[in-house]
Parts: C-alpha cells; structure tokens; sequence
C-alpha cells in the first residue's frame, strides 16, 4: 500500500463557515482494468469492507490499511446489492444479484455457504432481513416481492400486485421490524406489514407516489420516521413515511447544488448520509469527472440544499458509485483516528480519504463542520470542537492493487 502526502495551509477565516483549503499532491492510478466498483459496505465491526465489482465478484478488504484479504466468486450476473448480516453472523456477507439468485458468503473462507434462487429469469435489486421474529428475508425481483424464512429458504410469500415495474429497493424499517418498505421503477414506495400471513390486500398499509423512477431510499431521523428518496432522473424528495407527508420536494435538485457550488456542477447524486448526533442531513453529489460535494440539506421547516460542506477532488476520473463515510458507528475502534471514508466508481479506482496534518494546499477543501480532529490539532487550527461532525477530507490514500492480486 503507498499513501499520498498532502500538506494543510490554513486560509484567513473572517467568519465562522471560512473553508479550510487542502490539496492533493500526488496519486497512484489504481484500478480493476475496466471494471467498475459499485458499492462499497462495512462489516459491522468495521474490521473488514466488502466492495462489489463489475466482474461479478465481491472482493473483501481492510478498512484501515487497505489490505486485500479475497474474493467471494460465484455470480454470474450483476451484483446488484451487498450485505453484511446481522450481530449474530457478523463474517456473513450477503449479495443478490441479476442471475436470480442470493447467496450468502462465509468471509472467513470466502466461500459460499448458502444460495436462494427467485427463478428462472428473474433478477433481484435487493434484499433486507427482518419481519417480527427475525426470520424473514425479503427481495425485490422484477415487479415482484418475494420473502422466505432465511433459516430454512423456504419461499412464504410473493407480492405481485402493489408494483408494476422493477423493485429496486426493499427495507425493513429500523424502528418497526414487522414492516416493509418497497420503492420501484414505477416511482411508488408500498409499506407492508408482514405479520401473519402476508398478501397484497391485507398487508399493504400505506402508498406514497414521488413520481418517477425511485433509485435509493434511506430512513433518518428520531426513531427513523423520516424518509429521503433520490430518484433515477436526480431529483431528492424527503417525506414522512409514517403520513405519506412530503416533507421536502427538490425537483432540481442537481441545478440547486450546483448554484451552491461555484467550482463545479453537479452531474448526478450518489446517495445521502445522516449524523445522529448532529440531526443532519447530506446529499452526495458527484461530477463526471470523479469529484464529489457533500451537501446539508434541511428538512426542517422551509426545505432547502446548502453548499458543500465538504469536497473531495483529485481522487476519481469518472463516476463514483459508492460513498462509504466513517462515521461515529465505528468511533473506538481500531481504525485511523483521521479517516473520512472510501469511495469507489466507474473508473476502478478504490480510494481512502484521510486526515493528514502534513498536507499541501491544492483543489479539495473541507468545512470545520465535518471534520474531527484531536484536541490539540483543533487548537492549532482554531476548530470549535463543539460543533463539528467525525468527518475528515485532509489528504487521500490510492491502493495499488495490481501489485497485491
């Protein structure tokens, strides 16, 4: 592993939203070849990350060193959605995919310990464990909503009837595991309780038409009321999902982003990230070109986009797919004290992003708002502890894997 050197030059701040200005000074170019990096996601340990590639694989890693540990290999389609489980069998990795299937990976081993199939010619978009008891497992496939007991793969259910075109997204909801969410191509999100005996007439609580295709969704908020919806045309909406009540409807929202962002424009959004602690929201836009805005977003009274409060460039020269932020889930355990996150997209690369005091004045920057720093670091650059996120965007780490496959 080779890590950049960057170099911090602290900008007269005349106001309390000043910008701390840092840069990258040099990169390693590292990809897969032409595949793509679509998702990246933790083990809840953060002891591991599993990243999802074009070539049907998910290939296991360090979140700290970057460190290659293998590869689960066995799709012969599209990952289109990947997982770890629950507490319980935390070295599981789930993963589904276009080829019908959904296989569970023993990330010890790397090898495949468990696979459902939806059927011939199906496709899943993806999958949630929950219901009640634990038991059941859930997936979008095509226009269908299918549920098995996880224990035994034995298929209890299917919802043919609330969706017309291609489910892209199932979540039990955090707060009431009995209940289902849905969202699909045909712009609707169905919420379902699943307990008894589950059908489309009597399970289907509550409907919420946004409007256009629904890409990804993700629950915030105290006792994760809320509801943030980014669609396949850009657009952002925020509800309630408890009323079906809108509660934020950014119809442009890309053009509002980029007013914000006097350096760039905003090509497309790659998914939201909520702090608990703080109550606030992020939208993450990114650039053709690899760079990516963090965006707050207020859903709390008159609903607005802000500026970026963080801006990473330099990284990426195409999309990115896949933003993965250390956030507070993983503060005391063992991982690099100044690290924002990973990202990973359409050019193969896998990149770190990390605090580093040593860094250069170049093109990226970052807001006091999103970083943390250590005590004595903060009263050099003159950083109000009591008002900043566990984020940092100081310097970014390549990994060279062609030199560790």
């Amino acid at each position: 592993m080779e890590a950049t050197a960057m170099d911090v030059e602290e900008l007269p701040q005349s106001n309390p939203n000043s910008l701390n200005r840092v840069g990258l000074k040099n990169s390693i170019q590292t990809n897969f070849g032409d595949d793509y990096v679509f998702q990246i996601v933790p083990k809840n340990d953060w002891t591991s990350m599993a990243v999802s590639l074009s070539t049907n694989v998910v290939k296991l890693y360090s979140p700290v060193t970057g460190q290659y540990y293998g590869e689960c290999k066995g799709h012969s389609d599209t990952i289109n959605h990947i997982s770890f489980s629950a507490t319980s069998t935390p070295h599981v990795l789930n993963s589904c995919s276009s080829d019908g299937t959904l296989k569970a990976w023993d990330t010890r081993t790397f090898k495949e310990v468990s696979s459902i199939s939806a059927g011939p010619s199906q496709e899943i978009f993806s999958f949630s464990f929950g219901g009640s008891t634990g038991n059941l497992l859930s997936a979008g496939c095509k226009s269908q909503i299918l549920f098995w007991d996880w224990r035994n793969k034995k298929q209890v259910a299917c919802l043919e009837d609330s969706h017309v075109e291609d489910v892209t997204q199932v979540h039990f909801i955090p707060s009431q595991p009995s209940k289902l969410l849905s969202a699909s191509v045909d712009g609707l999100i169905c919420i379902f309780d699943t307990d008894g005996d589950i059908n489309d007439d009597d399970n289907l609580e509550s409907v919420i038409n946004v409007g256009t295709s629904i890409g990804k969704v993700g629950f915030f908020g105290d006792k994760f009321q809320k509801l943030w919806c980014l669609s396949h045309i850009e657009t952002l909406s925020i509800w309630d999902w408890n009323d079906a009540r809108n509660e934020g409807d950014f119809q442009d929202a890309r053009s509002i982003a980029s007013k914000s962002w006097t350096s760039d424009q905003v090509d497309y959004f790659v998914d939201c990230h909520y702090s608990e602690e703080e109550e606030r929201l992020w939208v993450v836009g990114g650039t053709n070109t690899g760079n990516l805005g963090y965006f707050p977003v207020n859903y709390k009274g008159e609903a607005a986009i802000g500026s970026p409060e963080a801006v990473l460039m330099g990284g990426h020269g195409g999309i990115v797919r896949s933003a993965l932020p250390v956030s507070s889930i993983c503060s005391g355990r063992d991982h690099s004290p100044g690290m924002f996150g990973w990202t990973g997209g359409e050019d193969g690369r896998l990149c770190c992003w990390v605090l580093d005091d040593s860094s250069q004045t170049d093109r990226s920057w970052f807001s006091s708002a999103l970083v943390m720093r250590s005590p004595n670091t903060a009263r050099k650059l003159g950083i109000n502890l009591t008002s900043i996120y566990p984020f940092a965007i100081l310097s970014l780490v390549f990994l060279n894997f062609s030199c560790i496959f």
